[in-house]
């Protein structure tokens, strides 16, 4: 198996794993959404798909030239690179929640400028990819034929958590996208629960996004000596790090420490609420296992840090 590279240096290799059918989960070639009489098991067991988390960076800064951002920037272009191109990207953004899961269903989505207080250039930022009925069908039938009650929204736009790593990763906005809610309840379990019942979604060449940030308490950083929430910060994040990447840890107690993440050491402290941290949740339901070491930079003050998995039901 392949991973991308760890640390500053450029990814060299694309994400790669063997699938539950024995082919290649990650990036591959050629489009699969229903074929013949297969089952959608049959289907999803031989889709090829790529998983990954990431921080979207702080409001719409990164795509307005701010220096603290560079780094976050460069690393999303090079995991772009790094991976093949996908046939459509499914998103999980930290700034939508509903009560049940909702999938969006628009052809084209406008833009949602989901935040205040910036510069008037981030209200001109445009991105314009379409959307994908179809997989957004395929999402729901997933979803529901698991137990997991859902439903299309086909007014709902897409937000900064969307616009924001996608503009960079795919500046030409060609690529399909489609939206899934966060769950209103913020349960660790229902999250990983979600991204179980979407391995079944028959569609190749699908990018999973799970849109969000590793560290995300901002007030409470600035609150305290930077040595200090560094050091605290740095406490949460080893632990995340050790649980999602550790080959040794069988997916039983991988998936119970990440449903009880609150018991983290400085869990509290790096997120006061969640919503941040469980598009990884979702983003761990997907894959099924460990993931390859952290990509690219952290930037400790807005808690950026990426993260890759690839297929779905995987053991690295």
């Amino acid at each position: 198996m392949e991973r991308l590279a760890a640390g500053g240096a450029a990814p060299e290799k694309a994400l790669r794993g063997e699938g539950a059918a024995g082919g290649q989960c990650g990036a591959g070639a050629g489009e699969g959404v229903g074929d013949g009489g297969q089952s959608a098991e049959t289907q999803a067991a031989a889709t090829q798909r790529t998983v990954l988390y990431l921080s979207h960076g702080a409001g719409p800064m990164p795509l307005l030239g701010d220096p603290s951002h560079r780094d976050m920037v460069a690393n999303l272009e090079r995991i772009a690179a790094a991976i093949d191109r996908p046939a459509a990207i499914l998103l999980i953004s930290a700034h939508w929640e509903e009560a049940h899961a909702r999938v969006q269903t628009g052809a084209a989505p406008p833009l949602l400028y989901d935040y205040f207080g910036f510069p008037p250039a981030a209200y001109r930022v445009q991105y314009s990819p379409p959307g994908h009925p179809e997989l957004a069908h395929l999402v729901l039938r997933a979803l529901e034929s698991e137990g997991v009650r859902a439903s299309g929204d086909d007014e709902r736009g897409f937000d900064h958590g969307m616009f924001v790593p996608l503009k960079i990763m795919y500046p030409a906005g060609d690529i399909p996208v489609v939206q899934l809610s966060l769950l209103a309840s913020l349960s660790a379990q229902e999250h990983v629960r979600l991204g179980e019942a979407l391995r079944s979604v028959p569609f190749d060449r699908l990018l999973v996004v799970g849109s969000g940030f590793s560290s995300h308490n901002i007030g409470a950083y600035r609150a305290l000596p930077p040595a200090e929430a560094r050091a605290r910060n740095g406490k949460f994040q080893r632990w995340l790090h050790d649980t999602v990447s550790d080959d040794a840890i069988g997916e039983d107690r991988r998936r119970h420490a990440l449903v009880q993440w609150e018991d983290a050491p400085e869990a509290r402290f790096c997120h006061a609420r969640e919503e941040h941290l469980l598009p990884l949740h979702v983003c761990y339901g997907v894959a099924g296992g460990a993931a390859p070491p952290a990509v690219g930079h952290e930037n400790f003050c807005a808690g950026m840090r990426t993260r890759p998995w690839a297929g779905m039901g995987l053991h690295f």
